[in-house]
């Protein structure tokens, strides 16, 4: 796609978006819809989404059963780029859960994903992914990037954001806390600890939109700081 669509304009081809319902997917919908860079978004989840604005982008809206993936092909056939910010945690799904939802719903989708046409696949992870890691966070998170690595895109950009900084929905106390104390080193150490939601949103479009050289390009936080301030902040 091209670069002179970074100040947001009509758009033509479609994505599709997987783990909208999160904080960093709900922002990343604002930003795909408010900037019109594709003519049509398909939102893949468990659940439908309560859409309330017209932006004059088709926004397709897929439910689907993650433990009968391959059942849904259809729901990611014709995209040119994929968005995934699919996530969970340990204490909300348990170990297994945790390992199923961030690691084999992520490979499948993209395995289908790529199947059905998809040339850029952009992967939310996490800062200190590592498939040797002795934490079961970090590792499954190093496992997914390397799987999805493996499926063959023409483009695949993994975005390793610190501690994300945001209002969740959902009540997560000592997540809250650390936010708050994060929030205030953020003030002087901008780019070293965090990173807003809305931030990350903002590179996963720029890395679309500005793609780097070579198949695979893999984003610490600091350049998704960086990134994301390339692309304006709608209204700006």
């Amino acid at each position: 796609m091209a670069a002179a669509a970074l100040g947001g304009g009509s758009g033509g081809g479609a994505c599709f978006v997987l783990g909208a319902s999160g904080e960093t997917g709900r922002a990343l919908l604002r930003e795909l819809l408010s900037r019109r860079l594709f003519a049509r978004v398909t939102l893949v989840g468990r659940r439908r989404l309560s859409l309330s604005e017209e932006t004059g982008v088709t926004v397709e809206q897929v439910v689907v059963d993650f433990e009968r993936l391959s059942e849904h092909a259809a729901a990611f056939q014709g995209h040119d780029v994929g968005f995934c910010c699919l996530g969970t945690t340990r204490a909300k799904a348990g170990a297994d859960g945790f390992v199923r939802v961030d690691r084999d719903y992520v490979v499948q989708a993209a395995e289908l994903a790529r199947a059905g046409g998809c040339k850029h696949f952009v992967l939310q992870s996490s800062r200190g992914a590592n498939q040797h890691s002795h934490f079961l966070y970090l590792r499954v998170k190093g496992e997914v990037e390397n799987l999805v690595q493996a499926v063959g895109f023409d483009h695949c950009t993994i975005l390793r954001p610190a501690v994300l900084l945001c209002k969740r929905q959902e009540s997560r106390p000592a997540e809250w806390m650390a936010q708050q104390v994060l929030g205030v080193v953020a003030r002087v150490f901008p780019t070293a600890y965090s990173v807003p939601v809305e931030t990350v949103a903002r590179a996963m479009v720029a890395s679309v939109l500005q793609p780097g050289q070579g198949k695979v390009e893999v984003l610490e936080n600091g350049a998704i700081h960086k990134l994301g301030k390339a692309v304006p902040q709608q209204g700006a």
